[in-house]
């Protein structure tokens, strides 16, 4: 009688929260934090238990590259094997790394938290921190992720600039596709006028949004300088418009392609 080859099992899909890049952990912690948040993330899903060890041993039999290995790799901020653009940091990569260790090690130290070294140490920080939850049940070690990631101005003394850096990574994020539904309308529809005469309840019903939408849209392209917007001859708050009320939205369309562009180029390259 022939014997039926055994079919190996699927592997397991990886998972990511959905919170990661609204966080903004990933401008503070070594580049390992997303592979590692990633690693949780499948961990936490139905079906699974055991260690970290045993996920990475199940996935990537014991060696993902992303991590550097396994969970006793060295963290790095930067890609050991990449090539070095000295353009963007001419100082070479030892002394990028030397000045990225000595902020993060600064910020933990002045936060009463030990500095990690390995991608283990960081997922002891993670159940510290509250980005992870790990419990021992009588089926075995069991993950789980909480709802809302805690940002890291929760737990860290971020300097002013990093702060409002990753404030403006958030609101770009929650802005963005609102940003872009009534940029579509503008130049799609409307051939990117200079000028147009509307009000918020006729760029909803052009755009398919709700008039609050419409209002945070056209409140972060008056923030950010892509567009102006008048009543007569005076300038018009877009927060504080009725929804009914015509006004005179200005755009500078020169502005919002350079502006953008670089933005979707950083966040591509974060």
């Amino acid at each position: 009688m022939t014997e039926t080859p055994s079919v190996p099992e699927p592997r397991r899909d990886m998972a990511m929260h959905n919170g990661w890049w609204e966080t903004g952990w990933e401008h503070v912690l070594p580049r390992q934090g997303f592979p590692l948040t990633m690693l949780i993330g499948t961990a936490s899903q139905p079906g699974f238990t055991g260690s970290l060890d045993d996920l990475v041993e199940e996935i990537f039999d014991g060696h993902w590259r992303m991590l550097g290995g396994d969970l006793d790799a060295a963290l790095t901020f930067s890609w050991p094997d990449e090539e070095w653009d000295y353009e963007e940091a001419p100082e070479g990569r030892e002394a990028s790394e030397a000045d990225h260790w000595e902020t993060f090690g600064a910020l933990l130290t002045a936060a009463g938290f030990p500095v990690p070294t390995t991608v283990r140490e960081l997922s002891e920080l993670y159940l510290a921190w509250g980005l992870a939850y790990r419990e021992e049940t009588p089926q075995g070690t069991r993950w789980s992720m909480p709802d809302a990631l805690p940002r890291p101005g929760d737990l860290l003394p971020l300097d002013a600039e990093l702060a409002e850096r990753l404030d403006g990574i958030r609101r770009t994020m929650r802005t963005g596709p609102l940003v872009g539904g009534l940029i579509r309308h503008l130049a799609d529809d409307l051939g990117e006028p200079d000028e147009t005469l509307t009000s918020l309840d006729r760029l909803a019903v052009a755009t398919g949004q709700d008039t609050d939408d419409v209002r945070l849209a056209l409140a972060e392209l008056v923030r950010s300088g892509d567009a102006r917007v008048r009543r007569g001859q005076e300038t018009a708050d877009p927060e504080r418009l009725e929804a009914h009320r015509r006004f005179r939205l200005i755009m500078d369309w020169d502005h919002y392609d350079e502006t953008r562009t670089q933005l979707h180029v950083m966040v591509d390259d974060a």
